[in-house]
């Protein structure tokens, strides 16, 4: 069963996520641009945050997300934030990103990217979980959902599931290492071999990077990875197919029609005469 995409980012809307997403990044890769020690990149997503907001604006102004789209989305947002908490303590036993994905692929990459941030932003306002790292957490999400965009829309059968599963294991390690980018520089100190050094040189500051990252990586990126494709494998063909009959049975492209009680009841009676 192939199904378009709900709503997609088009027009205005392409360069507010650009700019959106750019502006995020900065975010991220500050280690390597800002020299200072005092440097605080929360401002970074400050400004993102208007762009973000005119990005959401757009696509409801232009009706690409309707009413039923807006109940979907708050309703998987919830599914979603409520399966995070579930791996809580558990090194990357996260089950909230197979179903990021699935409902991204059924239902267009510009879905996911508003399925993720807002995903993260309930499960912080559900679990306490408001700090300086949410900004980090939504974006990364929202661009693991937009980046299901890269799978061929015509792929269907086992071919679907090997390349979603594929896709799980690049989205968990994508997550662990932009996370690792912006808890590193505070996590260790200013006196250990892997330390991050204000103002170092980037070719320096990048080597301990990667060498924290690996060692992180093996505790909390792989079992996210391994855990992600397993349920995608296992899980991802019925509620794939669950999805996608939710998306025709609700006929989210069909447009909403309201008739008069009275227009209705002559329509009924016509037919009864024939």
């Amino acid at each position: 069963m192939k199904t378009r995409d709900i709503f997609a980012f088009h027009g205005a809307a392409i360069p507010a996520l650009i700019v959106t997403s750019s502006i995020s990044a900065l975010g991220f890769i500050w280690p390597f641009l800002l020299p200072h020690e005092g440097s605080r990149p929360q401002w970074i997503f400050a400004l993102a945050l208007p762009f973000a907001l005119i990005l959401l604006y757009i696509s409801v102004s232009n009706q690409n997300l309707d009413s039923k789209s807006i109940a979907l989305l708050a309703v998987l947002a919830a599914l979603i934030a409520a399966l995070r908490p579930l791996g809580t303590g558990a090194v990357g036993i996260e089950p909230m990103w197979f179903l990021l994905i699935l409902s991204a692929r059924v239902f267009g990459p510009s879905f996911g990217f508003l399925l993720g941030a807002l995903s993260m932003t309930l499960s912080a306002l559900l679990t306490g979980g408001l700090g300086p790292w949410f900004a980090y957490q939504a974006f990364a999400a929202a661009w693991i959902g937009l980046g299901v965009a890269l799978i061929p829309r015509r792929v269907r059968g086992w071919l679907e599931l090997l390349l979603l599963a594929i896709y799980g294991v690049i989205a968990a390690a994508f997550f662990g290492f932009i996370m690792d980018l912006q808890f590193w520089p505070w996590v260790l100190g200013a006196d250990t071999q892997l330390s991050y050094i204000p103002g170092g040189a980037f070719s320096e500051n990048f080597s301990r990077f990667l060498s924290y990252h690996m060692l992180s990586a093996m505790a909390w990126d792989v079992p996210r990875a391994i855990f992600t494709a397993t349920l995608i494998v296992i899980a991802g063909k019925p509620i794939l197919h669950t999805l996608r009959r939710a998306y025709t049975r609700a006929a989210f492209l069909a447009p909403i029609e309201f008739k008069r009680a009275t227009l209705i009841a002559r329509e009924k009676a016509g037919r009864e005469v024939r």
